[in-house]
């Protein structure tokens, strides 16, 4: 079988953790928008196991999108990821890693480049796996109101009630930012996604 360039595929993978208890956690902000790509565009996930992760693929605009959801737990993260992109022989310049944020207010979308983890443990596995901070990433906001409580405690936390009262708009906001990421540059992308905020504070996508 002949293997696929690596400009004619897209991998997209979702950071979170694996489990329905934590499936409504905020840590899991990445799966959750990966997983409203996934229902806008039709595609069904599957468990791949060599690749310890679920894994639903489709054509958009003539480009094979991979949708990457790694049962590894968040902080190895990079390891299921190496390997997928290794097999299908993908660059990471043709990645894009969503993940929860707690700089960002609740539900604000930032598109990067490169950068550093952040503190974020997904990412830090990503990077140490991958050996490189230059790789698309999609951000987005959990903001944490109480900054005293314990990091750890507050990202594994479930949405509160008026959170998941936004959750619809704020994943297909970020479901549609990837679809963009797919088929726009990306300078393009980031320039909508990164400075197009209203005077009311909301984010225009």
């Amino acid at each position: 079988m002949a293997v696929e360039s690596s400009e004619t595929q897209y991998v997209i993978v979702g950071l979170g953790n694996p489990g329905r208890e934590y499936a409504l956690t905020r840590h899991n902000m990445g799966y959750l928008t990966v997983q409203a790509l996934a229902a806008m565009w039709g595609l069904s996930f599957k468990e791949e196991k060599q690749f310890q992760a679920f894994v639903a693929k489709g054509k958009v605009e003539g480009i094979t999108v991979h949708l990457l959801l790694p049962t590894t737990y968040m902080n190895e993260s990079g390891r299921a990821l190496r390997l997928y992109l290794d097999f299908f022989k993908v660059g990471h310049n043709r990645l894009c890693v969503v993940c929860d944020d707690l700089h960002l207010s609740f539900g604000e979308l930032r598109v990067r480049s490169i950068g550093s983890a952040g503190g974020h443990n997904g990412l830090k596995s990503i990077q140490s796996h991958l050996g490189t901070q230059h790789y698309v990433r999609l951000r987005i906001g959990i903001g944490r109101e109480q900054l005293l409580q314990a990091c750890r405690d507050y990202v594994l936390e479930a949405f509160s009630h008026e959170e998941q009262q936004e959750l619809p708009k704020i994943l297909e906001d970020g479901a549609k930012v990837l679809q963009r990421l797919v088929g726009e540059e990306l300078p393009k992308v980031m320039n909508a996604v990164n400075t197009r905020i209203s005077k009311s504070g909301e984010q225009q996508i």
